[in-house]
């Protein structure tokens, strides 16, 4: 028993549990996917959290294993059996000595108290890894989710800007064909609707690869090329809300997890220590003999004597454990403040960046395009001044599309890392 729970200890103490309990079915449509949608499915199929379930069970038969009680022990033995002399008559009155007998351990020093309180501090801490799980699982599908977003946004933008810069093409053609323009120059707007067309393409060749993620996610991995994504931008504030980091880390699942494996490190030192407190094992025999009137019963004890072993390298054991337990406890919080500290960070410029476009960049440019359509087509400026507006205006709308996307991941990571517990 005691080799048992020692091996679940290890496993326990090594590997981060996650708790998962999955709730029912979601049936949704891949063709018009919401985020709240994809949070459900993510819930059922997440394979990360799946296999989260099978360490909270295992977790779970830890400790059922630590509050066991030592198992009796039943014997039967025979001895003084003379060959040569075996008596006559039925078994009970043959000549041999026959010794029924139960051993019982009892523990003492609290040890079966000591692995229940173990077991029970890191059951604690897999109840925390299933929130830690699930926080990182959010995060993880906000980035997937929003990809496809920025994807198919960006389809549309690029096949826009292909299809103007075809009708410009077409246009610049005509004014060829009367003399008003030079060859050159045609195919110079030639040259950028091909390129145009190229970004059109690889924007669909992206989509692709970013619906394969989110489908993984969703165990959609057979409806990939179906998924498309409702996407609700959400607006930038003007400003930040304020937080007390310090309260957002102290209630942090994967704090609160280290802490709980603290706690079960130090209970597992006391069950070390505990092993010096000597177990007994009492026996209570019955003996039967031919001959004899009556049977006789004897009692027994015995306890070890620790001269070989002192446990002293099991106690050692435990207190390096409770010393790198609390050491995991320190890296967690720096952890998790650098990370709070990013995404704030994060969070914050994302959401200048994105009021920057909206504001001034996305109609300064647009501006600046019509005006170079308008002056290339009454002959004002040449190809080259035309192109380079509308490749400046394609490319400002990809990186407010860019901005947008990059606002919605950290807007929702940020209140996924300061809301969750």
């Amino acid at each position: 028993m005691k080799t048992r729970f020692a091996l679940s200890l290890f496993l326990l103490f090594a590997t981060p549990i996650g708790a998962y309990a999955a709730p029912a079915a979601v049936a949704v449509s891949p063709a018009a996917l919401t985020l709240a949608q994809a949070q459900a499915l993510m819930l059922v199929h997440s394979r990360d959290l799946l296999a989260a379930q099978r360490n909270v069970e295992a977790a779970q038969a830890t400790e059922l294993s630590a509050a066991a009680r030592p198992n009796p022990q039943i014997s039967l033995n025979t001895t003084s059996i003379n060959p040569h002399n075996f008596g006559a008559g039925s078994w009970s009155d043959k000549q041999i000595d026959t010794i029924l007998r139960v051993d019982q351990v009892i523990e003492r020093g609290d040890k079966r108290d000591l692995r229940i309180k173990t077991a029970q501090a890191l059951t604690t801490a897999s109840t925390a890894d299933l929130a830690d799980a699930q926080r990182q699982q959010l995060i993880a599908l906000y980035n997937a989710f929003y990809d496809v977003a920025y994807a198919q946004g960006k389809i549309k933008l690029t096949a826009d800007a292909a299809n103007l810069a075809l009708q410009g093409q077409k246009k610049a053609e005509l004014r060829l064909a009367a003399g008003d323009i030079a060859a050159s120059e045609v195919a110079n707007i030639r040259v950028d609707t091909l390129r145009a067309q190229n970004d059109a393409e690889q924007a669909v060749a992206d989509a692709s690869n970013a619906r394969i993620a989110l489908a993984y996610m969703l165990g959609l991995d057979g409806s990939a090329s179906a998924i498309s994504v409702v996407s609700d931008w959400p607006q930038p504030a003007s400003t930040l809300t304020p937080v007390d980091l310090t309260a957002i880390i102290n209630r942090r699942a994967d704090v609160q997890a280290a802490q709980a494996r603290v706690e079960a490190a130090r209970q597992y030192k006391e069950l070390a220590r505990s092993q010096r407190t000597r177990d007994i094992s009492v026996g209570l025999q019955a003996e039967h003999y031919p001959g004899q009137t009556d049977n006789t019963m004897g009692l027994g004890i015995s306890f070890p004597l620790l001269l070989g072993n002192n446990y002293e390298g099991d106690i050692r054991n435990a207190e390096v454990a409770l010393s790198a337990a609390e050491d995991n406890l320190a890296k967690t919080q720096a952890l998790a403040t650098g990370e709070l500290q990013r995404a704030q960070a994060l969070l914050s410029s994302s959401q200048a960046r994105l009021l920057r476009y909206q504001t001034d960049l996305l109609p300064s440019a647009r501006r600046a395009m019509d005006a170079a359509e308008f002056g290339f087509a009454n002959g004002a400026i040449s190809a080259v001044d035309l192109l380079d507006a509308r490749r400046t205006w394609r490319a400002i709308q990809l990186e407010a599309l860019g901005a947008q996307s990059d606002y919605a991941r950290a807007q929702h990571s940020w209140q996924t890392l300061t809301t969750q517990n």
